[in-house]
């Protein structure tokens, strides 16, 4: 009984380590810019967005005004920059747990 125990411990653990390594995948770099203003997406206002492998998707997880003034000469509305982003994307939205703006 010990072992058998034992062994659904050490499976759960496995499972466990297996669906973190899912969440969190390794960071990749992206193209970050308003979906509106720069990608062409549909919307109400000026939107967070990324762009990753010529698809772009409006992003959760962190705003467009959480990285500086969207309208100035290098923000996200009058540039599309590099950012390191971990996440996957649900329902045609990029779910960010991790949100880096590179410097240009």
């Amino acid at each position: 009984m010990r072992y058998i125990f034992t062994l659904l411990l050490f499976a759960a653990a496995l499972s466990l380590q297996a669906q973190e390594k899912k969440s969190n995948p390794k960071p990749i770099i992206v193209e970050a810019s308003c979906g509106e203003c720069n990608f062409g997406l549909k919307g109400k206002s000026c939107d967070l967005a990324v762009r990753i492998n010529g698809k772009a998707y409006f992003v959760d997880g962190t705003s467009i005004d959480e990285h500086g003034d969207s309208h100035s000469k290098d923000g996200f509305c009058q540039a599309i920059r590099k950012a390191e982003v971990k996440g996957k994307i649900v329902k045609g939205r990029f779910k960010a747990t991790y949100f880096k703006l590179l410097p240009n």
